[in-house]
C-alpha cells in the first residue's frame, strides 16, 4: 500500500506518512532438513471470525484441530474418520499431561485452555527438573522466520536460508519428557 492509496489525517506530517512496502498477509513457505514443507500464512486484514485453527496436512493423513476436529489417514486418507474412529484415536494418542489437567484448562484458560496448558507445562518442568519443551534455540528459530520472510519479499520472493543456531546439534536435543510425582 502506497501513503497514495491511504487517507492520512490532515495534521500527519509528509514526513510521517509512510511507504508500505510488506502488506498484512504473508505466506511463508518452508523447507526442512528432513525435507518437509511448513507453509505458514499470517493474515490480519481478511474480514472473518476469530480462529486458531490448526491443519497439518501430509501425505499419509490429514489432521484439523480447533472449533472441529476431524482426521483424514490409514487406508481411505480422503475420508474423515468418523466419529467413534476419532474417539478411540484421540484416547489412545492423548498426552500424560493433557489427561491430567484438560478439563481444569478448558474451565480457567483462555483459548479454549491453551495458555494455561502452557503456563501449567512451564511450571511443571521447572518444579520436577525437567528440560523446558521450548529453548532459546527454538526461541530464535520462531522469531527469525519474521525477519527472513520480510527479507525474502523484499528481494523478490527468493528462499532464505534459516540460520541453524544449534551448530549441527538440532537432532539431538530432548524434547517433551513427561515424568509422574
Amino acid at each position: 500500500m502506497s501513503s497514495e492509496q491511504f487517507n492520512y489525517p490532515e495534521n500527519i506530517s509528509n514526513e510521517l506518512q509512510l511507504q508500505f512496502q510488506l502488506g498484512n498477509i504473508n505466506t511463508t513457505i518452508v523447507s526442512t532438513e528432513r525435507n518437509k514443507t511448513i507453509v505458514l500464512q499470517h493474515d490480519i486484514s481478511s474480514p472473518r471470525p476469530y480462529t486458531r485453527n490448526y491443519l497439518i496436512s501430509g501425505t499419509n493423513g490429514f489432521v484439523q484441530k480447533r472449533e472441529e476436529i476431524k482426521m483424514a489417514f490409514g487406508s481411505n486418507p480422503n475420508e474423515c474418520l468418523n466419529s467413534d474412529e476419532l474417539q478411540i484415536i484421540m484416547e489412545k494418542y492423548e498426552h500424560p499431561f493433557y489427561h491430567e489437567i484438560g478439563e481444569l484448562a478448558r474451565k480457567v484458560g483462555a483459548h479454549g485452555g491453551m495458555d494455561f496448558v502452557m503456563d501449567y507445562r512451564l511450571i511443571y518442568c521447572l518444579q520436577n527438573g525437567l528440560a523446558l519443551d521450548m529453548d532459546v534455540y527454538d526461541a530464535a528459530e520462531w522469531s527469525c522466520i519474521v525477519e527472513l520472510s520480510a527479507e525474502s519479499v523484499k528481494s523478490g520472493s527468493q528462499p532464505i536460508q534459516i540460520p541453524d543456531f544449534t551448530r549441527g546439534k538440532w537432532n539431538k536435543l530432548k524434547r517433551l519428557e513427561f515424568s509422574r510425582k
